[in-house]
């Protein structure tokens, strides 16, 4: 039996401060997610705070000084100056946050494990031969454990000697108020979007986060010696749809607030049942088609729905039409004559990158996932960073670049005939 006292406390679930999610993956790993290697990782209030702060700034004239100063029961960023001087800022335990870390080493004081994304990759081996360029400690998230549990982003996480160390060949200086500041070799990228995450968003400006937290314009190439300028007026707090780029993987910040608006996975559940259930059909087999359930999401069925990407007609799969002079690629669509690629649609399943929740009419170009117009009309307009120094919109399900005018096209089904 429960005590009265029970019955009015149940156990409360954890405060969740928000969730990341890596662009590139429809709703999980290729291989499944496991531990802390996944496609979304939830950021919750810890049982005890394990934030850190700055504290004593030391000036050492040697890197052995500099070393024997930051023991490895403290936190401490070591900047190398020169051979002869190292500044060394020790940081002190902060009851008020927690502190989560993200990056390629799988190392304990990393809580999130990422990888880079090769796009459309059907599985971890197609991702293993690149050589990364993913910070082992790339990043680390600081969350206030009150409300409004505000979350800030800073380049760099402490490594298993809880140190961070910026060699000399990385951009650093002294701010204006004596402190030291410096940026990571490929840097840690934020943009966040204008009016928030929603269906009205527009794309931001994308900024670099210094160690410190600081904002700065990009530099010219991702690991320039040159630091960017100094963006006064925007801060390193996290928002709803904020992007924040590794240099080979781009994650997602959803706030516990904006994915409690975000369709869930029941709901595009719900609009895949819809849909199916209108029973649309092939124009020219008259089949019915039907969009596989979300567990089957590589799989091509039978009754998969297929697009011509060029005017947006929905067919079930056939054979004809096809232009030898192009390789075989394109197709002559039976219903209008236009000629282009003729590829299966897969319907978006990670909900997270939804900014609403209409019905799923329109579809990337060229991989053929499915989402909603507002989404898809999003999604078009962001450049993704892409290597070191250029940027490309590309599909948010399988981060492969997107093609054509808009890099989306509106869907045109046939219903039932009888």
């Amino acid at each position: 039996m429960f005590s009265p006292d029970q019955e009015n406390h149940p156990a409360k679930a954890p405060v969740k401060y928000g969730e990341l999610i890596v662009l590139g993956y429809n709703g999980s790993l290729p291989n499944g997610d496991r531990g802390r290697r996944k496609s979304r990782f939830a950021l919750l209030k810890r049982l005890k705070a394990n934030g850190v702060k700055p504290s004593t700034v030391h000036i050492a004239c040697t890197p052995q000084a500099a070393k024997a100063i930051s023991n490895k029961d403290q936190h401490s960023i070591s900047y190398t100056l020169s051979r002869a001087q190292t500044v060394v800022v020790e940081y002190t335990h902060d009851s008020n946050t927690d502190m989560f870390q993200i990056g390629r080493s799988t190392e304990s004081p990393i809580d999130f494990v990422v990888t880079d994304t090769v796009p459309g990759s059907q599985s971890n081996s197609d991702t293993q031969s690149v050589q990364s360029t993913i910070s082992r400690f790339a990043c680390r998230i600081i969350c206030e454990r009150n409300p409004p549990f505000t979350a800030k982003i800073y380049a760099a996480g402490f490594d298993s000697s809880k140190n961070i160390f910026l060699g000399e060949k990385a951009a650093k200086w002294k701010t204006l108020d004596g402190q030291m500041d410096g940026l990571t070799t490929n840097g840690v990228l934020v943009m966040h979007p204008r009016n928030g995450f929603t269906e009205d968003s527009k794309p931001g400006v994308w900024r670099e986060i210094s160690v410190c937290g600081n904002v700065f314009s990009l530099r010219e190439t991702r690991s320039a010696q040159q630091r960017g300028k100094m963006v006064e007026n925007e801060s390193n707090e996290l928002q709803d749809g904020s992007l924040i780029d590794l240099c080979g993987a781009t994650l997602l910040w959803r706030t516990a607030e904006g994915l409690s608006r975000t369709p869930t996975v029941k709901h595009l559940e719900a609009l895949r049942q819809e849909i199916n259930a209108a029973r649309p059909q092939c124009p020219v087999g008259f089949n019915t088609l039907a969009f596989p359930s979300m567990k089957r999401k590589d799989v091509v069925d039978e009754k998969q729905p297929w697009v011509y990407l060029n005017c947006g007609h929905v067919h079930g799969y056939h054979n004809w039409g096809n232009k030898e002079e192009r390789d075989g690629k394109d197709r002559e669509c039976p219903m209008c004559r236009s000629v282009g690629p003729y590829i299966p649609l897969w319907l978006g399943c990670e909900a997270g990158f939804y900014v609403d929740a209409g019905p799923p009419t329109h579809a990337f170009s060229p991989c053929g996932h499915v989402c909603s117009e507002k989404t898809t009309s999003y999604w078009s307009q962001i450049p993704l960073p892409h290597g070191t120094h250029t940027f490309h919109a590309a599909c948010p399900f399988c981060a492969h670049q997107l093609a054509g005018e808009q890099g989306y096209i509106r869907l045109i089904f046939q219903g039932p005939l009888d």
